[in-house]
């Protein structure tokens, strides 16, 4: 049975975006076949983040005005042969979008696909609801700011309201640094204000961010640490029981001294 899974936060900049391609991939390698689609029209990021826009032909506009199928409009990405893009259209509003044809779009979609992880404009405006309405699980991406998870508890509130109720929270740019000297709140806090299960944390790492701008998606670096992240993400996603990844970075004292 295919899963259907929106990834949405309260607030922007939180790395949604980045924790749909990476997860995605992580699951593409364990065999899954998988869809990622693009879902914040008019800004258009998964492609150029993926590296895949140049392999960009047709967008959703073009499959509205039957000017190809489907399949057609799906990118196949250029290192894990089981991913697949459907890109966002810069030319789409979301008011000429028809919701009920969008779900037929899904239901064909899922004769496909094992997964299809839906990546949400941020905020809680007609994006959002267009969005999740389209799945049946959702993964909240927050960061240990107060204005993150307070905006994400509205979400929380928005989605179990839709009957959206398998939720999961993922922490990104986890700094352990920051969470011992009370720079920002703690995971307890993530879930007291939450009250979701939380599915992942992801450490803060400025190689993601290097990693978006080339177009070569952190999870196919296999030297970094933060594929484990993802790894045990997906591996609780699928129903096992993990230990959440240990940060592997040497704290400064011990990169001089050893």
């Amino acid at each position: 049975m295919t899963r259907i899974i929106v990834l949405t936060s309260g607030k922007g900049g939180v790395g949604k975006s980045s924790m749909s391609i990476n997860i995605g991939y992580a699951l593409a390698k364990k065999g899954a076949k998988v869809c990622l689609i693009d879902a914040d029209f008019g800004l258009k990021n998964l492609d150029v983040m993926m590296g895949l826009e140049n392999r960009v032909i047709y967008d959703l506009k073009d499959v509205i005005q039957s000017k190809c199928t489907l399949q057609q409009i799906l990118v196949k990405d250029k290192r894990m042969h089981s991913l697949f893009l459907l890109p966002a259209c810069k030319s789409l509003s979301l008011e000429n979008l028809n919701v009920e044809y969008m779900i037929k779009m899904i239901e064909e979609l899922k004769k496909d696909f094992d997964y299809i992880l839906i990546d949400s404009p941020a905020g809680i405006e007609k994006g959002f609801q267009y969005a999740s309405g389209l799945s049946n699980e959702a993964i909240i991406v927050v960061t240990l700011d107060i204005v993150s998870l307070r905006d994400a508890d509205r979400v929380v509130g928005l989605l179990l309201k839709q009957g959206v109720n398998n939720l999961h929270m993922i922490v990104n740019k986890y700094n352990e640094d920051d969470v011992h000297k009370g720079r920002c709140l703690t995971l307890k806090d993530a879930h007291d204000i939450l009250s979701i299960p939380l599915l992942g944390i992801v450490y803060d790492d400025h190689s993601m961010i290097e990693a978006n701008n080339k177009g070569l998606p952190i999870y196919m670096n296999n030297q970094s640490h933060m594929v484990g992240c993802f790894d045990r993400i997906v591996r609780r996603l699928e129903g096992e029981e993990v230990a959440f990844q240990k940060n592997k970075k040497k704290p400064l004292f011990e990169r001089i001294f050893r």
